[in-house]
């Protein structure tokens, strides 16, 4: 699949990225949705309607992730 990178900006000012590969439903969703992103729950949550698929912003910065990180896939990308 594509490498993208959805960053979000915390409230202390950090600006973070992580994978859209690492969840299921963000890695199948096209370049279009991931852009209909919309903050919820005042900023606790991040939700992708179209997609029906609801992230925290406390999972995300923990690291918790659906899907293994694949250094193998990542390095073949960059070949």
């Amino acid at each position: 699949m594509r490498n993208r990178t959805i960053f979000i900006e915390l409230t202390d000012g950090r600006i973070i990225g992580f994978p859209a590969d690492r969840f299921r439903i963000l890695k199948e969703a096209s370049d279009e949705q991931l852009k209909e992103v919309t903050l919820r729950l005042n900023g606790y949550a991040l939700r992708w309607e179209s997609s029906d698929e609801d992230i925290t912003v406390p999972g995300i910065v923990a690291g918790n992730f659906q899907l293994p990180y694949d250094a193998n896939d990542r390095a073949l990308k960059r070949a």
